[in-house]
């Protein structure tokens, strides 16, 4: 089944998950043409036009994953690179990994986001928020999971904005030409003064594409934007980006998360100390139709020594999806991994983990009528998880790290592991 079948196709499983309803037990799903047809519990009705049944009677079905934030060009880094001193430090590490590479960054990067979307593949993700600092020349590979490509701009001298929104403005129109969803990304508010923020959303606003921007990550980044001092002042400065004699017309989070608004839709990544900024919670929570957060449990933890305050989102009627960061400061680009950290703390139940990881996530790209949940209709985005053993609670199943990915489908098409063997 490598690409949709002729006929009809019916997968039987132990539990199926359509993430917006309870999960089916001896659930059944019917895929024709890449696209879920029905699906329900019980012996599935008979039809003379099913060609292809899959009793997969030991697995669990539900949506594809959704990673909704991550840096595919850093697939290639081997491991995590070192968190101490925050991340400021971190960055600073990170300039100097990418700067050591330019001279073969163009198929550096390629060989890179290949190898990212191969591993979410594996994974179970059918969806990938990407953040771009350059649009691979040959651009990305089809086959593999939806992408949304939000391309990052960054720059606080009046040079540097310039050659950053005409730099991103291109690469935009470049995707859209070879079909590849776009959107664009402000970096952060430590790294974009105010007049390249407002022209990037402008443009996103004209352009009807989503906007992502890194906000409140870290303390530094608040002590930067309150008193202009402090270890991300030191680093702009070591960077050759911080101009004393000029200083940059820096916006503080409240601001950006208004700004943001402007557009379609928004997202708002990390968020680790919104909860220490009740202005910029409040214009979150009164912009929630049209923003969510992105939260990379794992990276937090890295970075800050916290986690997310996720039920401050929540509390807020937040919307809120999952993403890995980049490999940069994660072991892997696993979603359930990152499910897992915010499981174990006690913050999120196992279903609303996965509803962040399927439901918000394709939300935040703005797939969400397309992937994230099962519905007839809709493109067949599907991972097929086998567990080691039955469980009372199919969603904690899916999240035991002994349970494996068997079988990723975007569209009806296998785009990892293998379908031979299931029943």
């Amino acid at each position: 089944m490598n690409g949709p079948a002729r006929g009809d196709t019916t997968i039987r499983c132990r539990h199926l998950l359509p993430l917006h309803g309870p999960a089916i037990d001896g659930g059944w799903i019917r895929l024709r043409r890449g696209c879920i047809v029905a699906f329900g519990g019980g012996p599935p009705p008979t039809d003379s036009g099913v060609r292809t049944r899959i009793d997969a009677a030991d697995a669990i079905v539900m949506p594809g994953l959704v990673n909704a934030h991550t840096h595919l060009e850093f697939s290639d880094v081997a491991a995590p690179l070192d968190a101490a001193g925050g991340l400021p430090a971190w960055i600073g590490r990170l300039v100097a990994v990418r700067r050591a590479g330019a001279a073969a960054a163009g198929p550096r990067v390629a060989t890179a986001i290949r190898a990212g979307l191969a591993e979410s593949a594996a994974a179970g993700v059918t969806a990938v928020g990407e953040i771009a600092t350059v649009v691979p020349a040959a651009g990305y590979p089809p086959g593999g999971p939806r992408l949304r490509v939000f391309r990052e701009a960054l720059g606080l001298s009046p040079a540097a904005r310039e050659a950053a929104a005409r730099g991103a403005l291109a690469d935009v129109h470049r995707l859209a030409a070879h079909g590849v969803a776009a959107g664009l990304s402000p970096h952060a508010p430590y790294s974009v003064a105010a007049p390249l923020g407002r022209a990037l959303i402008a443009a996103a606003t004209r352009l009807r594409l989503p906007v992502a921007m890194h906000v409140a990550e870290s303390l530094a980044e608040a002590e930067l934007l309150a008193a202009g001092t402090g270890p991300f002042r030191r680093l702009l400065e070591e960077l050759g980006a911080w101009d004393p004699s000029v200083p940059p017309d820096l916006l503080p989070a409240a601001e950006w998360i208004s700004r943001l608004a402007r557009a379609s839709r928004g997202v708002v990544v990390h968020g680790t100390h919104l909860d220490r900024d009740p202005a910029a919670l409040a214009r979150l929570a009164r912009h929630r139709d049209r923003l969510c957060v992105v939260v990379c449990p794992r990276t937090t933890r890295a970075l800050s020594g916290v986690l997310p305050p996720v039920a401050v989102f929540r509390d807020a009627g937040l919307r809120v999806a999952i993403g890995t960061d980049s490999r940069a400061s994660t072991p892997d680009l696993s979603v359930l991994a990152e499910c897992r950290e915010l499981v174990a703390a006690g913050l999120v139940s196992p279903a609303e983990a996965l509803a962040m990881a399927t439901v918000h996530g394709s939300w935040a790209l703005g797939f969400d009528r397309r992937a994230g949940r099962l519905t007839p209709g809709r493109r067949a985005d599907l991972v097929i998880l086998r567990p080691q053993a039955p469980h009372p609670d199919p969603h904690a199943a899916v999240l035991d790290p002994a349970t494996r990915v068997v079988a990723t489908l975007r569209g009806g098409r296998l785009i990892a592991g293998a379908l031979e063997g299931l029943g």
